[in-house]
C-alpha cells in the first residue's frame, strides 16, 4: 500500500478474469472498436468512479479468448476485494467474468511482473463442422497426425529469435528472442490441442506457429523444417497466421 498526500491509501489489486473474445476487438482500448478493456473500465467506473489506473497482462487480438487474463488496478477506493469482484460480475457483460480479486504489492504490474504465459489453440479436426464450436475452435477438415506435429513442434522449444514467427509491428522493437518452455500437440477425439508456454510472445506468434504446423501437416513444409525457418529470420518462410477463433490465453504465471 502507498499513502497519498490527502491521507488516503493507494491500493494495488490483481484481478483474474475470463472472457469470450468472439464479440471483442481484443483487450486494448481502441478508438472505433469495442474491446474487453473498454467493457471492464466501464463496469469499474460504475463502482468506484474514475480514480483508477489499469494495466492488462497482454494484448490479445480480435476474436481471441481468455480462460485466465490478469489485470492490475491501482485505486484509493476502499472497497474490499471480494465486494469489488461481486460488483464487477454484476455490471460486466455476460461474456466477461471476474474469477478472483486480491490485493498485491505496490510494485506489482500485470504485464511486467509476468514470468510466463500459456496459450492453447483448439482445432476441431473432423470432416463435419461442429456448430457449437463456431468462433471457439478452428475447423480443419483434413487429417492431422498429432504425434507427427508434436515431434515437429519440439523445435520451437528453447530460446530462439522468432522474427520468422511474428507479424512485423512497430510495437515490437529490439530483441525478438523469446524462450519457449513447452509446446505440445495432443488429440482428444476430434479435438486437437496445441499448448505453448513461453516467457513472452510476439505479435501473432502463436497463430503463426500453429499455421506453420498446419503447413507441415499438408506436406508443404517438411516435418524437420522449423529450425531452418527460425534461422531465416524472415516472416515469408513460415506458415500463414491461423485464425484467431481457436486461440485462448490459458494461464498467466507470476
Amino acid at each position: 500500500m502507498q499513502h497519498l498526500c490527502d491521507g488516503s491509501v493507494l491500493r494495488n489489486l490483481l484481478l483474474t478474469i475470463s472472457y469470450d473474445g468472439k464479440c471483442f476487438h481484443g483487450w486494448q482500448i481502441q478508438q472505433n472498436a469495442y474491446t474487453v478493456q473498454e467493457a471492464f473500465q466501464t463496469a469499474l467506473q460504475k463502482i468506484i468512479g474514475d480514480g483508477f489506473d489499469i494495466k492488462g497482462c497482454s494484448r490479445t487480438d480480435s476474436g481471441v479468448h481468455a480462460n485466465r487474463y490478469c489485470v492490475s488496478v491501482k485505486t484509493a477506493h476502499p472497497i474490499p476485494a471480494e465486494r469489488l469482484k461481486a460488483a464487477l460480475n454484476r455490471w460486466l457483460p455476460l461474456s466477461v467474468a471476474v474469477l478472483d480479486c486480491k490485493e498485491v504489492d505496490a510494485d506489482f504490474h500485470a504485464r511486467y511482473s509476468c514470468k510466463s504465459k500459456e496459450y492453447v489453440y483448439k482445432i476441431w479436426n473432423s470432416e463435419v463442422r461442429n456448430p457449437f464450436l463456431d468462433g471457439y475452435a478452428l475447423h480443419y477438415r483434413y487429417p492431422l497426425d498429432a504425434d507427427l506435429l508434436n515431434q515437429a513442434a519440439q523445435a520451437y522449444v528453447g530460446k530462439h529469435d522468432f522474427t520468422s514467427f511474428c507479424t512485423p509491428d512497430s510495437r515490437e522493437p529490439g530483441d525478438l528472442s523469446r524462450t519457449v518452455k513447452h509446446f505440445s500437440v495432443t488429440r482428444d477425439g476430434d479435438m486437437v490441442l496445441m499448448r505453448v508456454e513461453a516467457d513472452g510472445f510476439l505479435y501473432n506468434m502463436v497463430r503463426i506457429m500453429v499455421g506453420t504446423l498446419l503447413r507441415i501437416a499438408q506436406g508443404k513444409i517438411p516435418p524437420d523444417g522449423i529450425p531452418a525457418i527460425l534461422e531465416k529470420r524472415d516472416r515469408q518462410f513460415a506458415g500463414p497466421t491461423a485464425q484467431p477463433c481457436g486461440l485462448y490465453l490459458n494461464q498467466v504465471n507470476y
